[in-house]
This record gives C-alpha cells, structure tokens and sequence, in this order.
C-alpha cells in the first residue's frame, strides 16, 4: 500500500476535470480518468477530486457523485471526492444520500466539497434547479441542512438512510471571500480556487484565517489551494502542451465552451491579438505552472511560501494522455 508523499512538508492532491477531447468521447475520458487515478494513487498523491459542471462539451464529470464512485471503486485508499458539489443545483437532503451511500461502500475514503456557484450558465442552472429562487445567498443555510442529515437532531422528521451518523469530511469551496468567512465561522476546512481566481488568493486566505472558529470537525484552519500545472521534460514542451489549456480559456472568455482541443503550433497565426494578450496573462499566474522539472519546483515553491498553504490541489489539463501521467510523474518526484 503506497502512503502519501509530500511536497516540502504538504500533501498534494489531484483535480480531475474530466476533459472530453477534441475527436474523443465520454467513454475514453473516464477510462483516462481511471488510468490517472490508479498511477497518482501509486505515486503518492493524498486525494483525487471531481468537480461538478454542466453544459460544458469538454467536461465529462456533470454526473460528480455517479463518477467519484467508479473512480473509488478502481482505486485502493486514495481519497476521493468531490472538488465540488454546487449545492444550489440540489436538494441536500439527495446529495447527503447520495454521500452517505459513497461513504458506506468505501469507507474512510470520501470528501465532500461543497460550492455556491451553479457550475454552468443561468439557463443550465434554470434547467437543473426548475426555479431560479435560489441564487446561492441562501448557500450557509443549505449547509446547515446538509450537516443536519448527517447528525440530525432527536425526533428529526426528515432522515437519510444512509448518511446519518456518518463522519464524511465537509469542505467549503470558494474563488471569494464568501466561502472563506463562511468555512471559517463554521469551522471547516477551505479550499481555494486559485488557478482560476488567483487575484483574490491571498485575500480569501486572510479572511479564513482572520476568521477561524474551531469546531468538533476542525480545530485548526486547514487551507487548500487549486494549482494548474503543466510538466514536461523541457521548458519548450510544457509551453507547447499549454496552449491547449490557453485555448480553453479564450473559448470560455468568450462564451462558447468546446472540446479540449489539441495543442498548436503557432499560435500567434491562429489567436487575434487580444487572445494573445489574455493567453499570456493566464499563465503570468503564480497558480499557474508551466515548464520543465526545475521550473515547476521553483514555482511550486514560491507559491506555497506566498501562501502558506497546507495543501495543494493539483490539475493538468494536458491534451495527451501520456503527457497527462508524466506531468503528474514529474510533479511526483519532488515530493518525498
């Protein structure tokens, strides 16, 4: 049984996006999916997280609880989660039996992060919920409800079977302050979105801390921060496997989602010169890491002495799949 590594004194964990490639299919992501999270589970990574989106061509993982359980079915001990559940989307009374029936097959194993944000567009949103009445102010109190299945009150008249009385570890999820303050008032571990919201990293991690109250879940805050890497033997191939990345971020900034495309070669002959601009700008971000072995330790580095991190959770949203397992290999032998 492999145990987990570190990172200069961290864990660090796996976000799996579930990306449907350009020419591919469902089938074939899930069957990389399953192949990474066997080999990062073998390489000493801590847990291995799916996140919840919706209306999106080149994400697979809107199913999130379906998918946690095949991925922690073919894994051994990693944990295994979701990174996260946009709560607004459900009932809470469905995702805690949804969670506790997860629980019950795999013991000991599962992680349940939890987000406001509908994880997709307001007609999606209006699609999956029936009603906009929720617009996530009402989140705090969701959560209430949430945790109140798993331990619920004597004579309580709602129950979920399975769920009650299991510990499953709850995390809040956030790219702003409001999941900060909240995970802190609570008392339950944070973790930040700071691959895509880098700006407000250090001000998220502030309020959290600032705010902390211990709880029976958490007596000390515990932060984790989302990093995007993309490793590679040489500085020059990491780039070039980037702009795969690059492109899915010019296609989202511009409303039209697509497959996860392969990587270009030229891509000043293909992208206008504002696409450029933000392609360059994306990966100026400390939680964005891009380059050789040496590059990325440096970066990995200074982004955790920024922060102060207790955990790093890693994606590597990388077009071939045996470039994918050698960015996670690379990342690997840093640790120890």
């Amino acid at each position: 049984m492999a145990t987990t590594k570190r990172f200069n004194g961290i864990p660090l964990s796996v976000l799996d996006l579930a990306p449907i490639n350009e020419g591919g299919n469902p089938t074939q992501t899930f069957k990389n999916s399953v192949q990474l999270a066997q080999y990062v589970e073998k390489l000493g990574f801590n847990r291995y997280w799916l996140a919840e989106h919706h209306n999106m061509p080149g994400v697979a993982s809107s199913a999130t609880s379906v998918l946690i359980g095949h991925i922690a079915g073919v894994t051994k001990h990693i944990r295994v989660g979701a990174g996260g559940i946009m709560l607004p989307n459900h009932a809470p009374l469905v995702i805690a039996e949804q969670f506790g029936t997860l629980e019950a097959l795999y013991p000991g194993r599962i992680d349940l992060g939890l987000g406001r944000a509908p994880g997709s567009d307001q007609a999606t949103a209006y699609a999956l919920r029936r009603t906009l009445q929720s617009t996530g102010e009402d989140f705090p109190q969701q959560v209430a409800e949430l945790k109140s299945y798993f331990h619920p009150e004597p004579g309580a008249r709602v129950r979920a079977f399975p769920g009650e009385g299991q510990d499953i570890p709850i995390w809040l999820l956030g790219s702003s302050g409001f999941s900060a303050q909240l995970a802190a008032q609570l008392g339950l571990p944070f973790s930040f979105a700071s691959h895509f919201a880098p700006a407000y990293a250090m001000q998220a991690l502030q309020l959290y801390h600032q705010n902390f109250r211990p709880s029976k879940d958490l007596q000390q805050p515990y932060a984790m921060m989302g990093v995007s890497i993309v490793a590679a033997d040489t500085d020059e191939r990491a780039h070039w496997l980037a702009t795969s990345l690059q492109q899915q971020f010019i296609s989202l900034g511009k409303g039209m989602p697509t497959q996860f495309k392969p990587p270009i070669d030229n891509p000043t002959a293909v992208w206008t010169p504002h696409e450029q601009a933000s392609a360059a700008k994306m990966i100026e971000s400390p939680a964005t890491i891009i380059g050789s072995p040496d590059t990325v330790k440096k970066k990995l580095e200074a982004f955790l002495n920024q922060t102060k991190a207790n955990e790093f959770i890693l994606s590597s949203p990388v077009y071939y799949q045996e470039d994918r397992l050698r960015s996670f290999e690379i990342i690997a032998e840093m640790m120890n």
